[in-house]
Order: structure tokens, then sequence, then C-alpha cells
């Protein structure tokens, strides 16, 4: 059975970036896993890490996500190698595309093929780690060197000077059936928003499977994370936790809560005005 390792998502600011540093630091002592961050139209997700990870020994430094539209793969392979170098091999490199509020509202680039652009994105990525020859890539959204009406003919194929590791995670965020059943077949692991282990094997197994089928390899949950981010709030105030978590998280329809104390354990429901719960207590 594939293990369960913990870990933390710092987010992303608000108007001011603040890291809770201290949290952070007494997570990387007791051996969490990962400490991940993410970015939307503001802080981004890397120069955050790059901080923690001067300021931690052996917890391991993720993005979740870095976007795909806001960087080209090259730049995106250069920054994953040069982070991981500095944290002695403790990058893993999670993408994801955003959405189209954020492609073209932000970065004022067409959306267009989510998939597509996924699976070129990646394997120009993995060609940039693995170094075997010069980067050449011909494909329908990307062409490496770039040969257009407007190029100036001087570009030639590249390998990168850093030497990066050939093996450096990637993790795909993914929540449709097509591209959940991609991230198990062209990724190392997959960044579920939506996630519940009661109901894995009727939403999302098939896609998982099916991935795993493509990818060929003997590829299975053994050698493939599925790392999702779970709202936690820590409290004696059910009620008033429950509205803190659904006013942060407006997709929060349920929730559950959970008393450590076994012998003090009942379940009941908590009144809440915008979220089902059910707790045990």
């Amino acid at each position: 059975m594939p293990s369960l390792r913990l870990g933390l998502n710092v987010g992303y600011s608000g108007a001011k970036i603040e890291l809770p540093l201290e949290m952070i630091q007494e997570a990387d002592r007791l051996g969490a896993y990962v400490v991940w961050t993410a970015e939307s139209y503001g802080s981004d997700a890397v120069t955050p890490l790059a901080w923690l990870g001067a300021l931690t020994r052996q917890i391991h430094l993720g993005t979740a996500i870095m976007q795909m539209p806001a960087r080209t793969p090259a730049n995106t392979a250069m920054t994953a190698m040069t982070l991981d170098q500095l944290s002695s091999g403790r990058f893993l490199l999670g993408l994801g595309l955003s959405g189209p509020q954020v492609v073209e509202g932000w970065h004022g680039l067409a959306y267009g093929k989510p998939l597509g652009k996924t699976r070129e994105y990646v394997s120009i990525v993995r060609d940039i780690f693995r170094r075997e020859a010069p980067l050449v890539h011909d494909g329908e959204f990307y062409q490496i060197p770039y040969l257009g009406a407007d190029a100036t003919g001087l570009g030639k194929p590249l390998k990168s000077i850093l030497h990066g590791r050939p093996d450096l995670p990637i993790y795909l965020a993914a929540i449709g059936p097509k591209n959940v059943e991609m991230a198990a077949e062209i990724a190392d692991g997959w960044l579920p928003i939506f996630f519940s282990p009661h109901h894995y094997a009727q939403t999302y197994q098939p896609q998982i499977e099916a991935g795993f089928a493509k990818a060929g390899g003997g590829k299975s949950l053994a050698n493939f994370d599925i790392a999702p981010s779970v709202p936690v709030s820590v409290g004696k105030d059910v009620t008033r936790k429950v509205e803190s978590l659904a006013s942060t998280s407006p997709s929060i329809t349920a929730l559950a809560c959970w008393n450590p104390m076994p012998s003090r354990r009942a379940t009941r429901s908590v009144s809440s005005p915008s979220v089902r719960v059910k707790c045990r207590l």
C-alpha cells in the first residue's frame, strides 16, 4: 500500500507577503515531507521557496503550482534545476495552467488547448533535465529553436549549461477526466484540488489507471504521488472554525471535524448556515 506523507501548503500572499516561518521550521524538524507554495496574480511561487530553502534542512520544496503560461518551458526548467541544486535535491516541480481569467486577464495569452499545451510543455522540460542532446522541439504550441517569419535565423539548439537532475519530479494540477489521465501518464505526481479517499474508486481511479496503462513500464501508485491540499483549522469552537474555513474557501460545501481524544468522541452535527458538517467529537 502506498505510504501517507504529510506536508503543508502556505499558498500565496495577500497585499503583503508573510511566511509562517516558525511553523515551517517546526514541520521541517518533525520530518514533514514538503512545503508547497502557490501563485495567482500577485506573489510568485518560487521566490518564497528560495527563502525557505535557506532556512530549512530536510523538508522538500514544492510549487503548487507554477503557472505554465507565465514562463517558457526553458525558463521553468532553469528555475527548477537551480533551486533543486541549491536545496540539495529537495525541489518538487508542480505545474498547472491556471485558468482563463488569469491566463488571458493577467498574462495576456490565449488559454487555448490545455491538454496539448501541457503535454508539449512537460516534454520540453524533461528534455532539458535529461541533457541527452541540444534542445529541439517542433510542436503545435512550441517551436525550439524558433523559426517563425520574424525569426532572425540566429537561433540554434542549445543544451543546458547546468546539469540538472534527470529524474527531478514533476507534479501536475488537474481536475478534469482527460487532464487527470494525462497527469497519471506523463507526470510523477498529481495535485488535485478536490479529493476524497472514500470516493477515489468512483471518481478518479479509472482515469488514473488509464494514464498508468498509457505510460507503461509498470507505472502504479507505488511510484506516483497523489498530493491533495486539505484545509485544516484547529480550535475548540467548531462552528466558528467551520465558518472560518468556509469564508476563505467558498467552494467548500461539506467538512469533517475530529477530536483526538478517543474516550471523548461522539458523533454530532454542527449548525452552520453555509456548510454541511459532520463531527466526531
